[in-house]
């Protein structure tokens, strides 16, 4: 290590001199606690460093440490189901201290005592290469981590490769004709993306459960989604349903600068859930991260690389890996902040000129790839982030910066919200590129039928609006009507199609197969009421008629009987329709 001396402080910025050569983003320990920081400005003998811990009753004089390496990440076995901050440290090791933080403690973020079961899939004096697996180890009660050759040794041979046993995350397991060791552990450069093969099409989606995007605004895997709205219109909650119901093998959820409370809320939430998909519990295949609003600043920027760089560690292992980052915006304002102190020269809205490079770097280190290694296989990166802009203005630098890079725009609507229609995702506004690309994914699964469907439904929304505008010109009495049934008709699809239910345990989540049956149901529906419309049937005549509630308890059915209890349903129905009409003399 070298060595240097405060002098100047401003909040999480420290100055310091050196006589020792030093290089951007090193790490390195301020005053007597040694608080965690990294270099983020070099003049001359004067470095300026963001720390990423609370700086109150450090002076000038007190003693900066170098350390030579830049800002790292311990990964292997344990990382999964753990609750870590912004700068990787165990929550849960630094909660047996106290309810607050304490500075000046470096913990690593996977415990090196813990001892695993290693299995094994290497045989001795096998050439290998980066991203070669040596063998696993189970997680929890089922997920297979795999311990690989790291990104640095590009090719080699394994000498000697430990038998199955029980070894902690430091014990050699294998071991090079170089001499070299590897164990289950590898570390990691956080702002550094890990080497991939080739990267493939958009050509797979990413399920989520929610009707509104897996019909309307697709995501691909390996795609990047923005999910902006204002105050209060649902951010949180849409990314925890995602986290809860997506179709992702591994959850990285990222929480940036949000309240506490909010957090407190997905701590005590998670462990308690039990995964969909598997008989176990959800946080076996999740990580957190936690990084409040009234945490240290200069962490909150750290936070998204460290979970950028444990999603590519799996991804890596041929997973497919979800971000859930909730909020990029208070990122940019960690960034705005450490801006000003540095004294940059201002972008738009305060905001640095560098902000687009900055998330350009985090969202190309997404995407869907084939990844190095034997065997082959591949793996994928999705980014969902939650963008908070001021207002709802979804013209502020950090939104339409996002814009840019990501394929998928869910905007969340704040009138939608106040009407308690959720999720409050406008689909007016609302777009996504992913569309051609997985079109054959689902024609495949469901025939030509699933574009009449998804067109159907567009179509409805479009003529709803068109009708609506006719209505603020004649009324509703002034429409024929077939036209009053198709504005009810379009009035219920949002209801009962678009609206969706966190916290029902039969809503909050809809396979495509049901979604299907759903939006099949509620096109008959139309079909059979405008041909009763044809033969002499008047819109008062079923205006009353309890319909929304009727479709509200058929769409609660399991998903194997949703079709059935439909076309059931729908024959009652047109008994008592044929009932009504009234045959003309």
């Amino acid at each position: 290590m070298s060595s240097g001396k405060i002098t100047g402080i401003s909040g999480p910025v420290v100055r310091g001199f050196t006589l020792s050569p030093v290089k951007m983003f090193e790490v390195a320990y301020v005053g007597d606690n040694k608080l965690l920081g990294e270099v983020i400005r070099i003049e001359g003998n004067s470095v300026d460093i963001q720390v990423y811990e609370d700086t109150s009753g450090v002076t000038n004089g007190e003693p900066i440490e170098f350390s030579g390496e830049l800002l790292a990440v311990d990964l292997g076995p344990g990382i999964l189901g753990s609750v870590l901050d912004g700068i990787g440290r165990p929550l849960r090791v630094l909660g047996e201290e106290g309810i607050y933080l304490k500075r000046g403690i470096h913990l690593n973020s996977i415990d090196r005592n813990k001892i695993w079961h290693f299995t094994p899939l290497l045989q001795p004096e096998t050439s290998i290469s980066s991203g070669t697996i040596l063998g696993y180890v189970i997680e929890g009660s089922y997920l297979r981590h795999y311990i690989m050759v790291p990104p640095e040794i590009s090719t080699a041979v394994a000498v000697w490769v430990a038998p199955e046993g029980d070894y902690s995350v430091g014990t050699p397991l294998c071991c090079l004709e170089s001499g070299e060791e590897l164990c289950m552990k590898q570390r990691w450069e956080v702002r550094r993306s890990r080497p991939v093969g080739n990267r493939l099409p958009f050509d797979a989606p990413l399920l989520t459960g929610q009707r509104i995007l897996d019909t309307l605004f697709p995501i691909a895997l390996g795609g990047a989604a923005v999910l902006p709205g204002g105050f209060g219109t649902g951010k949180t909650v849409t990314q925890q349903s995602l986290a809860k119901w997506c179709n992702a093998d591994i959850i990285i959820y990222i929480g940036c600068g949000e309240r506490g409370n909010e957090m407190t809320e997905v701590l005590e939430e998670f462990p308690e859930l039990n995964d969909p998909f598997h008989a176990a519990p959800l946080m076996e295949r999740m990580v957190l991260i936690a990084n409040t609003s009234n945490m240290p600043v200069a962490a909150r920027e750290a936070s998204i690389y460290l979970g950028m760089t444990l999603a590519e560690y799996f991804r890596d292992m041929g997973y497919n890996v979800a971000i859930m980052a909730d909020s990029t915006s208070r990122w940019a304002e960690a960034l705005r902040e450490i801006g000003g102190r540095l004294e940059e020269m201002p972008g738009e809205e305060g905001y640095p000129a560098y902000l687009g490079t900055r998330l350009a770097q985090y969202y190309e280190r997404a995407g869907r790839t084939v990844v190095l290694g034997v065997p082959e296989r591949e793996g994928s990166v999705t980014v969902i982030n939650a963008v908070s802009p001021p207002g709802g203005d979804f013209s502020e630098p950090v939104t339409q910066a996002s814009l840019r890079l990501s394929g998928a725009f869910w905007g969340l609507d704040k009138r939608l919200a106040q009407q308690r229609h959720f999720p409050a995702i406008n689909w007016r506004q609302s777009y996504t590129l992913y569309e051609e690309s997985l079109a054959p994914i689902f024609e495949k699964k469901f025939g030509p039928q699933w574009k009449e469907l998804k067109n159907y439904l567009k179509e409805m929304l479009d003529r709803e609006k068109v009708l609506m505008d006719l209505v603020q010109l004649v009324g509703r009495d002034g429409l024929s009507e077939k036209d009053k049934w198709l504005l009810t008709h379009a009035d219920t699809i949002k209801v009962i199609y678009l609206q969706q239910n966190a916290f029902s345990e039969a809503d909050a989540s809809c396979s495509m197969k049901k979604q299907f049956a759903l939006l099949h149901i509620l096109r008959r529906l139309d079909t059979l009421v405008q041909q009763q419309i044809e033969e002499g049937l008047l819109y008062d005549q079923i205006a009353n008629y309890p319909l929304r509630v009727e479709l509200l308890r058929l769409r609660e059915a399991a998903e194997e009987e949703l079709e059935e209890r439909g076309t059931t349903w729908l024959l009652r129905f047109s008994e008592k329709l044929n009932d009504l009409v009234v045959v003309p003399e």
